[in-house]
This record gives structure tokens, C-alpha cells and sequence, in this order.
């Protein structure tokens, strides 16, 4: 016998992936509903060449769904999720609202699947930069542990959604099609739609993800300093981020300088690279081969390369780490909880709700 699967935000850019995930999936699916918000009900969507007519997302449009994938906005998890946990379903939340509560497993199922036992009806997926990171450091964390973390990101504009994606591409063709100065180009979404100013990401780079909080930090470089902690388990590895977003559509890459508790010599930590789960090795630089953006989307590993001996540091290593961010950083790392799920028999129903009704 099956799950009844509710998909909330089915009609976004991560939601509709993760449509397509579960026709991949191993999860068994008895029936699949699609929920999304009032003006996108109504919509017809397909799964396994079935019609699935979207339903308005509602307090009580839960009754009867076993797994709940969200990711539709922190706000829509908040009010939602625990009226789909009340109802017996277990929910697997693809937004930030959740990642630190303490009652709130934040998993990455390579890296920290034992975290789904104690689960109270609510598991957060990491943020997507996170996500990628912790396949590639997990096992040099398992073997020589992790003293510190210094990470550069350079993430793909789809990880401000679909309209962040239309306005690079109507950017590139107006320099390219109409000859406007970069500069001069009209912006109305990034760097993040909830600031103040917004800039150009066509042929450009811009360092601030999210708004910038009290300490100059953004809540994205505090999501991956404060995700890493939790996921390792190990409030003691420093971790320090700069986010940046450039004008790639999909996958992000990332610059990542690590300390090592103990040395670890290079060509050991390719090779448990190599074999660690969800994470390939591409690193051959004497014939130019590392990740690259392009080469990572539409595929569920890690790809880690350009490995190297810090010059100065020891107990220093480099390294660049590239995945698909709706896939791994998103999607497919929420079905793959799902299907961790099933896998341990933990598809079931709290006793206590510890959730607040809104």
C-alpha cells in the first residue's frame, strides 16, 4: 500500500521539480495532490501522464496526506505545516522557517540521516549553498574532522525563482538585442526583492543574498554559518560566508577553504570523496577537468574538485563544489527525505503536536 504525497507550491520553480522527482522516486505513491495558492488553483499539471488539477492550499487541505512536501515561502510553512502535521501527515519543509528550531531535524540524508528518528512531524531541508557543501565536507569531517570553514559562493539566479530568472534573461537580451549600457538596465528583483535598491545581474556580480543583518552579514551567509553547525552537530567549527550571485541560471558553485583537526593528505581526501554517497570526484586538472555549473544541472550529486594543499596552512585545504541548486539544494534532497523516511519506517504520525495553529 502507498502514500498519499501532498506537493505544497506545485506550480513553482522548485515545485514543479519536485513533481518530476517523485516520477523518479522509489517512494511508493498511492496518490498524488497538488496545492498551491488561490490564484494558481485550477491549474492542470501532470504526473506519470495523469492530470492532477491543483487544489487551493487551506488549513484543512491535509486530511488524509501521509508526506507533505512544502516549499512555497516561509510564510505559507508557517501557517500550513502545522495543521498538516495535526492532520497526520509528516512534512518535509523546503524554506527557512523551520531550519532552527530545535525541535526540527535539518537534514541532508548522506550526511545526517539518523537526525529523521526523533522527528516531531517537521524536517527542514538545509538551504541549497548548504546542501552542497555538506556532501563535499562529510567525509573529511568523518575521517580528519573540521576545525574551520571559509566558504565564497557564486550562486545561480534561480535561486531567486522563476522571476529572478526572467529578469536576467530579459537583461542579457537587452544589452545583447538593444545595445543598454549594463548600468543602465531597469532591476526590480535581485540583489533580494525584499530590499530597498535593486541592481543588474546581467554581466555582473553582486555580493549580498537575502538583506543584510545586524552584524553585515546576510541572512544567507547566516543560514550556511548556523545550518553547517547544526547538521554537523559541532557548534565549535567556525564558519564564515560571502554569498554572491551571478548571472548563471542554474546550479551554484562554491570556493570552499577548510582547517582539518588533523592533516589530510590530498590524494586520501579525493579518493573518500570519491566514495562518499551523492558526491562525485572531478579532479584531473592536468587535463582541465573540474565541476562546472553547466555540466551540473539536471543531476543529483555533489561534483567537488580542484583539490589542493593550502600553501601556507598545514591543516589547510581548497576546493570548488558545484550542484544543481533546485535539484540537490532543493528538490531532489526533499524527496530524498522522503524516501529515507519510508526506508527507516518513520512515515507516521506525532503524538504531541508541538507546532503553533495560526
Amino acid at each position: 500500500m502507498g502514500y498519499t504525497v501532498a506537493v505544497v507550491g506545485a506550480t513553482g520553480a522548485v515545485g514543479t521539480r519536485m513533481i518530476q522527482e517523485l516520477e523518479q522516486s522509489n517512494l511508493p505513491i498511492d496518490r498524488l495532490r497538488l496545492l498551491a495558492s488561490g490564484r494558481s488553483a485550477g491549474k492542470v499539471l501532470t504526473y506519470k501522464g495523469q492530470n492532477i488539477t491543483v487544489e487551493e492550499t487551506t488549513t484543512d487541505a491535509f486530511e488524509g496526506v501521509d508526506i507533505a512536501l512544502f516549499s512555497a515561502g516561509g510564510s505559507i510553512s508557517a501557517k500550513f505545516a502545522p495543521y498538516a502535521v495535526k492532520a497526520g501527515a509528516v512534512v518535509v519543509d523546503n524554506t527557512s522557517y523551520f531550519r532552527q528550531n530545535p525541535d526540527v531535524p535539518l537534514v541532508v540524508p548522506e550526511v545526517n540521516a539518523h537526525a529523521l528518528d526523533a522527528h516531531n512531524g517537521i524536517i527542514s531541508c538545509p538551504n541549497c549553498s548548504t546542501i552542497q557543501m555538506m556532501v563535499a565536507l562529510e567525509p573529511i569531517r568523518q575521517k580528519w574532522g573540521l576545525e574551520r570553514v571559509i566558504v565564497s559562493t557564486y550562486q545561480a539566479v534561480s535561486g531567486a525563482g522563476q522571476s529572478a530568472i526572467n529578469e536576467t534573461l530579459r537583461e542579457i537580451k537587452e544589452v545583447i538585442d538593444e545595445g543598454v549600457e549594463p548600468k543602465d538596465l531597469q532591476a526590480d528583483i535581485l540583489p533580494s526583492g525584499g530590499d530597498k535598491k535593486h541592481y543588474p545581474i546581467a554581466f555582473n556580480a553582486l555580493p549580498q543574498i537575502d538583506v543584510f543583518t545586524d552584524n553585515d552579514y546576510t541572512y544567507e551567509e547566516m543560514k550556511m554559518t548556523k545550518e553547517t553547525k547544526k547538521i554537523m552537530e559541532d557548534d565549535r567549527i567556525a564558519v564564515s560566508a560571502t554569498c554572491v550571485r551571478i548571472p548563471v541560471l542554474f546550479s551554484h558553485s562554491e570556493s570552499v577553504y577548510i582547517e582539518t583537526k588533523e592533516v589530510a593528505p590530498v590524494e586520501e581526501v579525493k579518493a573518500a570523496i570519491a566514495s562518499f554517497p551523492g558526491a562525485v570526484l572531478e579532479d584531473d586538472v592536468a587535463h582541465q577537468v573540474y565541476p562546472q555549473a553547466i555540466n551540473a544541472v539536471g543531476k543529483h550529486e555533489t561534483f567537488v574538485g580542484r583539490i589542493r594543499k593550502d600553501l601556507d596552512a598545514e591543516k589547510g585545504l581548497h576546493m570548488w563544489v558545484v550542484s544543481d541548486n533546485l535539484l540537490k539544494g532543493a528538490a531532489w534532497n526533499s524527496v530524498q527525505i522522503a524516501e529515507t523516511l519510508h526506508e527507516r519506517g518513520l512515515v507516521r504520525a506525532t503524538e504531541e503536536l508541538k507546532f503553533e495553529l495560526k
